[in-house]
């Protein structure tokens, strides 16, 4: 049993406190009071890990009624977000590092509960989890853990990893532009950090190119299906002009030395959110390479009406439009074949996707103008 000391200082630290974390190396329990951080170390007359269990079963008796400590069909619940509202401020008090988990992937997480859930776990996945909330976003935490992320990027062992981070420090408010160029000078070295930038602002892109030199000749006919409700025609003036042109630079230069197989397939995600316009619903996207070409020529020979009515307008452009059909149809279903058979990773991991690569960059390169 904990000691009588112990236990008295333990329960008016869940009175009190905001939070609270365990230290199991220091054998010390801390608890959040405001800005003020509260310390109960702990006497053990027992084994530490019998001891630190008891702690556990104190606090989670105390907060949630539960002596048994982290309900179980909780932690099933914990990295989906379904967790009850009324919940989440008790879970940061029972010192369980997967209940501060279950906060951060919280859809109601508010600012204050991430000032907390900050405090109780100060991680680099859990910043991530929180930067998803636009609440957090919004508030005092959003640039605090930005501004970590950013500082801990150079420690960061996965390039999903940073690629995640990168793409969320890069939403509105976060970062001023020094912070946002200085990330992508670095990613001159650190090419996943490019990767980021494509998800995160695919027409902000720095080191804008010029727009296509013929998109004056095509400008009048892809406005008037513009004006008209065309996605197609969207898709492809927004591709002809700086932004595109610089999004499809980039793209071709992800896809050149890409690290690994995780990397691979975030490029191919970044390329069909932004040609989600034009792109069939996730259920129908070809698997492998073949399944690609067989529907785009398919798609080019009996096109929809709005594909066909752009074919109509500007007839010129037809293998620029059976390159933007390439391309809205992929995803990382197009390699899930050759990765589900292989852990490869650097150049022998490139040159399985080969044949993936070389219909993507022929794609890319026909919207660039040849580029």
């Amino acid at each position: 049993m904990l000691t009588a000391e112990d236990s008295l200082r333990l329960n008016v630290l869940v009175a009190t406190a905001e939070a609270i974390r365990i230290d199991e190396g220091r054998l010390c329990v801390y608890g959040l009071d405001a800005d003020q951080e509260l310390k109960v170390e702990l006497n053990p007359n027992c084994r530490a890990e019998q001891y630190l269990s008891q702690v556990r079963e104190l606090l989670s008796g105390a907060v949630l009624g539960s002596p048994g400590g982290y309900p179980v069909f909780l932690r099933r619940w914990t990295r989906m977000g379904q967790v009850d509202n009324d919940q989440l401020d008790k879970l940061l008090k029972i010192g369980e590092p997967e209940a501060v988990i279950a906060v951060s992937c919280a859809p109601s997480l508010t600012d204050d509960l991430a000032r907390r859930a900050w405090w109780a776990a100060p991680e680099a996945e859990n910043a991530r989890r929180m930067l998803k909330s636009p609440a957090v976003v919004a508030g005092h935490m959003g640039r605090v853990l930005a501004e970590y992320l950013i500082d801990y990027l150079p420690f960061e062992s996965e390039h999903r990893d940073a690629i995640e981070s990168v793409r969320l420090v890069l939403q509105p408010g976060l970062v001023d532009e020094a912070t946002q160029q200085r990330l992508w000078e670095a990613g001159r070295n650190r090419r996943s950090y490019r990767v980021g930038f494509l998800a995160a602002l695919p027409d902000a892109l720095p080191d804008a190119e010029p727009a296509r030199i013929d998109l004056a000749d095509h400008a009048a006919a892809l406005m008037a299906l513009v004006a008209a409700g065309n996605g197609h025609a969207r898709l492809l003036q927004r591709l002809m002009d700086a932004p595109g042109q610089t999004f499809l630079r980039e793209v071709q230069e992800a896809l050149r030395r890409p690290a690994d197989q995780e990397v691979y397939s975030a490029i191919l995600e970044a390329v069909g959110g932004y040609f989600r316009g034009g792109r069939e619903a996730a259920a129908n996207l070809p698997r492998g390479v073949e399944a690609l070409s067989e529907r785009v020529v398919g798609h080019m020979a009996a096109p929809p009406a709005a594909l066909a009515d752009l074919l109509n307008a500007v007839p010129t452009l037809a293998a620029e439009l059976a390159a933007m059909e390439t391309l809205a149809l992929v995803s990382d279903a197009l390699v899930v074949s050759i990765f589900a058979h292989s852990s490869a990773v650097g150049s022998v991991m490139r040159k399985k996707v080969e044949p993936v690569t070389q219909c993507l960059s022929g794609a890319l390169s026909t919207l660039r103008g040849g580029s």
